[in-house]
C-alpha cells in the first residue's frame, strides 16, 4: 500500500513543537513538501523529517503532489493556502481560527464539500477523551433547548500578545514572529483570535450553538498592540443568551496551563465542562451524571486533529470532530466581537 504523501504549509513554532512530531508518530507517511519563511530553519526542519521539497513558496509543496496538508501559516493567509491545498486534491488540517473573515471560512467549508475532501480545524480539545465522553453525554441525553451559555478561558499569553516574550510552549529553535500574533492584518486581533478561537471551537461543538449577535469589550494593558482580555455577551440562534470571556494569564499560575470552563443550561438540564479542574457534570431530567476523570484529563494536546487527517489520507473511516462548518461558526462569533469592540455597539452576524 502506497504511503500517504504529506505537505506542510507554514511550519511555524507550533507546527514544529506539535504537528510535525505527531505526524512523525505515523510510520506510513511520506514527507513530500514543506514551506515556511527563513531558508536556514526551513532546511533544518526539512532535513530532520526527510521532506523532498523545501521552499518558501507554498505552491511548490502542492505541485509536488500531496494527499494531506497541514496549514500552519498566519491566520490571514489560511484562506489562500487551505483553498489551494483542497483544490489540489489534499485533505487539509488548518490551524485555528480557520480564517479572519466569515465569508472566507464558509468558502473553505463549501470548497471542501465541493471537491470531496476533509477540512479539519485544529481544535485539539474536541478529540481528547474527556471531551469525547462529554460530547457522548450530550448526544445521548442533551440538555433540551439551549437557554444560557457561559464560557471562560485564560491562558499564558501576556508576554506573547504584548510583544515582551514568547508563548511558554513555543519551540526554542523557532520562536513565533511577533507579527504572526500581533499584526491584525495577519492575526485578525489578539486574545480572541489566538485563544478564544479554541474555546469557541469546543463550546459551539459541545452545544451546537451559533452566534446571532453580540456586544464586546476588549482591553489592551502593557501597551499591547492587540487586545489581551475580552468580555463578550452573545445572543444565539433560538433565543439563548450567554457570555464568553478570556484573559491573558500569568505564566506558571495555578496548573500552568489553559483554564477553560463551560456551563450550559437548557430546558431539560445543564452541563458543566471544566478542563482546568477536570470535571464533567451533566444534569438531565432529575439525574446527575459525573465523569470519573484523572486530574490532568483536560491538559491540551493537538494529536487528535493530526490523527484524523492521517485517517482521511488513508481512506479510513473516522469522525471529523472539528469540521469546516464549526470553524466557520467560530469565526462568525469572533467577527461579531471584533466589530462590536470597534463600533461600541451591538453587532449582528453578517
Amino acid at each position: 500500500m502506497a504511503k500517504v504523501r504529506v505537505g506542510v504549509i507554514g511550519a511555524g513554532s507550533w507546527a514544529i513543537a506539535s504537528h510535525l512530531p505527531h505526524l512523525a508518530n505515523h510510520d506510513d507517511l511520506e514527507f513530500v513538501g514543506i514551506s515556511r519563511k527563513g531558508p536556514e530553519i526551513l532546511k533544518k526542519i526539512a532535513d530532520r523529517y526527510g521532506f523532498k521539497v523545501a521552499s518558501e513558496d507554498y505552491r511548490d509543496v502542492l505541485n509536488a503532489g500531496v494527499d494531506i496538508c497541514v496549514i500552519g501559516s498566519p491566520t490571514g493567509l489560511h484562506h489562500e493556502h487551505a483553498k489551494a491545498a483542497l483544490e489540489a486534491g489534499a485533505h487539509v488540517m488548518c490551524e485555528k481560527p480557520v480564517t479572519i473573515n466569515p465569508t472566507d471560512a464558509w468558502d473553505l467549508d463549501a470548497t471542501a464539500k465541493r471537491v470531496g475532501k476533509e477540512l479539519i480545524i485544529a481544535f485539539g480539545w474536541n478529540y481528547m477523551p474527556m471531551m469525547q465522553e462529554a460530547k457522548a453525554l450530550m448526544e445521548k441525553y442533551g440538555i433540551g433547548d439551549l437557554e444560557h451559555l457561559t464560557i471562560h478561558m485564560s491562558s499564558m499569553t501576556r508576554e506573547l500578545l504584548s510583544n515582551t516574550g514568547a508563548y511558554p510552549d513555543a519551540t526554542p529553535e523557532s520562536l513565533p514572529d511577533e507579527k504572526t500574533w500581533t499584526d491584525p492584518t495577519l492575526s485578525g486581533g489578539g486574545y480572541g483570535q489566538a485563544q478564544l478561537s479554541h474555546a469557541l471551537g469546543m463550546g459551539l461543538w459541545a452545544t451546537g450553538a451559533r452566534a446571532e449577535s453580540g456586544f464586546a469589550l476588549m482591553s489592551y494593558p502593557m501597551n499591547a498592540p492587540v487586545e489581551m482580555h475580552d468580555a463578550i455577551s452573545y445572543r444565539f440562534e433560538g433565543g439563548a443568551i450567554g457570555s464568553v470571556s478570556g484573559g491573558s494569564a500569568h505564566a506558571k499560575a495555578h496548573k500552568a496551563y489553559h483554564a477553560l470552563e463551560l456551563r450550559a443550561i437548557g430546558s431539560d438540564g445543564q452541563i458543566l465542562l471544566d478542563l482546568e479542574r477536570a470535571a464533567v457534570w451533566l444534569y438531565y431530567k432529575g439525574e446527575n451524571i459525573r465523569l470519573d476523570l484523572d486530574d490532568d484529563a483536560g491538559y491540551y494536546n493537538c494529536q487528535g486533529p493530526i490523527d484524523a487527517l492521517v485517517a482521511a489520507g488513508k481512506g479510513e473511516k473516522f469522525r471529523n470532530y472539528s469540521p469546516g462548518e464549526l470553524g466557520a461558526r467560530s469565526v462568525e462569533a469572533l467577527d461579531i466581537a471584533y466589530r462590536s469592540a470597534a463600533s461600541g455597539k451591538l453587532e449582528h452576524r453578517l
